[in-house]
């Protein structure tokens, strides 16, 4: 009798054990699975080649002339160069990509190299600047010196002095900072001071005219929203294109040419406004705007 009991008791026990492995491999089932993150797709917005995808405007000359030949690509990088015999008159440049952007993450690669060009203005020096949300290049004045814009303004040290890179400039915009209305023209960012000709890497954050971060090396070194057209700061516009208080929410990026040399290895994005039909081939989890006009299901 008393063997009976221990084996009734080892059955139950081991019963009792067997339906507590099986409700927690059944929890286990049911919990919901991780989503797989799709890898993501940075596009390379120059080609090593040439910059068919791009157009350059210089103050004083029509859409599409490359004046003096100052935009250039050669050895797999997009520069900016000036003949020794160049002199500066006011002719700043800029070189449009073809497509507008509204949410996405920006990522470029740059130094700054060689000598300012003659006459070029002492804030011009190892100055250039990622223009994002810019004004449609057709829509530019001929004398018009910069495009209503946001600049990620990238600066280079001068070997002894602090200054900063990853500013912020507002030609022919304002922004909200600190819940507050900026309206001078320059602010500087917390990031370090990159001096020589050291290749940096600059990154921002842009989700249309909700937020824009400048971050370096991994940190948001300023931040800002709410942008709109206004607060002057450029000249040589068209009337019909300066709207004051319009959100800026999306527009073109372009790079500078503004006095002094400069490369860029890369100049990459990241779109974030896309097809965000789980169903579709081309869904991404990482989207944050919709654009289902872009989904494909075949």
């Amino acid at each position: 009798m008393t063997i009976l009991k221990n084996a009734i008791f080892i059955f139950k026990a081991y019963a009792h054990s067997a339906i507590m492995l099986l409700l927690i491999l059944f929890c286990l089932s049911c919990a919901e699975q991780p989503k797989v993150v799709e890898q993501e797709e940075w596009v390379a917005l120059f080609n090593g080649a040439n910059y068919d995808d791009w157009t350059p405007k210089f103050a004083g000359y029509k859409l599409g002339v490359n004046h003096n030949n100052r935009f250039v690509y050669k050895d797999s990088l997009l520069s900016v160069r000036y003949a020794k015999t160049d002199t500066f008159n006011g002719n700043f440049g800029h070189l449009y990509y073809k497509q507008k952007f509204s949410h996405y993450k920006l990522r470029a690669t740059y130094r700054f190299v060689g000598e300012q060009m003659t006459n070029g203005p002492a804030w011009a020096f190892r100055n250039n600047g990622l223009m994002l949300h810019c004004q449609e290049p057709a829509t530019l004045g001929l004398d018009q010196d910069f495009p209503i814009s946001l600049e990620y303004q990238l600066l280079g040290g001068d070997g002894t002095h602090e200054r900063t890179t990853a500013n912020l400039c507002t030609p022919g915009t304002n922004v909200v900072m600190n819940d507050s209305l900026f309206t001078p023209h320059c602010v500087n960012s917390t990031s370090k001071t990159y001096h020589g000709d050291q290749w940096v890497t600059a990154e921002a954050l842009v989700l249309g005219d909700s937020l824009v971060q400048h971050i370096m090396e991994k940190e948001v070194v300023l931040e800002f929203k709410s942008p709109t057209i206004g607060g002057g700061g450029i000249s040589g516009y068209k009337e019909s294109a300066y709207v004051e208080g319009k959100p800026l929410k999306e527009g073109y990026i372009s790079i500078q040419a503004e006095t002094h040399p400069i490369d860029f290895k890369n100049i990459e994005v990241l779109n974030l406004c896309g097809c965000m039909d789980e169903k579709a081939k081309n869904y991404k989890s990482y989207y944050v705007k919709a654009d289902n006009t872009t989904c494909i299901y075949e």
